[in-house]
């Protein structure tokens, strides 16, 4: 019975459309990359006479990314961003678990409050806030300048608070009582006791807020106006104009900034898929 329930034609059609439409969503996730690849390796002349789903005469036409990774500094983009993700990243995480860590651990009055408060600024889009941001950073002088660009993305990173105070639930409250018990502080209790065991958090706020601020182009558009400061995605937009837009080396430079990532990923990839598994929020 059960055999021929799993072959009945409903069965069958179910399967058929569950696979075509695990095809249409692969095609529909590859295709932009497939046409970025195309493009990097097209002189301008065959982008502008081909169909961006034309493949290139070459694949070993390389000019468009020494072109890209020169003319838009593109070095000096990966410094700016690798030093503006170490520190944020550092601080988000410092500052994300530590209030998890008062949030979960310390019940006082307003804490439920708190923590609704944060959700509610989850809600709020982060444009709606710009104006008012960008009133106080310029009048603190942080307008222009890569720390006070750091300084923005360090603000309260909500998801990671919300999987920090998770995972702390599933962390017995016994650990904290003896050690506060053999003489440790409460920063003892967080820093030697309570952070090592955070590591699956970590590790998967690490990939959501790295993923986010690499990525960020909108407030580094904002707050870094000097053509000096740049970020990898600024340099990117170096072949932007209002004549056109030179598609063929942004392309190319946007499959040069996948690579450090790629790389990345590569090497650390079963670390980043056992902490999405073992620090992702239980319902």
């Amino acid at each position: 019975m059960n055999g021929a329930k799993s072959h009945s034609p409903a069965a069958i059609l179910f399967g058929i459309f569950k696979y075509v439409m695990l095809t249409a969503a692969a095609i529909i996730a590859l295709l932009p990359v497939l046409v970025c690849i195309f493009t990097a390796f097209k002189t301008t002349d065959e982008y502008n006479a081909t169909s961006v789903l034309d493949m290139p005469n070459s694949f070993g036409y390389l000019e468009n990314f020494s072109i890209a990774f020169t003319k838009a500094n593109m070095l000096r983009g990966f410094i700016n961003t690798a030093l503006v993700l170490v520190v944020v990243l550092i601080a988000s995480i410092l500052m994300g678990s530590m209030l998890a860590y008062v949030l979960s651990r310390f019940k006082f009055k307003g804490n439920a409050v708190i923590q609704n408060l944060f959700m509610f600024a989850a809600l709020i889009p982060g444009i709606a806030t710009q104006v008012t941001v960008y009133q106080i950073m310029y009048a603190l002088g942080l307008v222009n300048t890569l720390h006070g660009y750091m300084f923005v993305l360090m603000g309260t990173d909500i998801i990671s608070i919300y999987i920090f105070l998770q995972f702390f639930e599933n962390l017995p409250v016994s650990l904290d009582e003896s050690a506060i018990v053999d003489g440790c502080t409460y920063f003892g209790v967080f820093f030697k006791i309570l952070f090592p065991l955070l590591k699956p958090a970590i590790v998967t706020s690490l990939v959501l807020k790295g993923v986010g601020v690499y990525n960020e182009y909108y407030m580094a558009n904002l707050y870094l106006q000097s053509k000096e400061i740049k970020t990898i995605s600024l340099a990117l937009y170096t072949f932007t104009g209002p004549y056109g837009n030179q598609y063929n080396y942004i392309c190319a430079g946007v499959l040069i900034t996948i690579i450090p990532i790629l790389i990345l990923f590569l090497i650390f990839q079963k670390q980043v898929y056992s902490g999405m598994a073992a620090g992702a929020v239980k319902g």
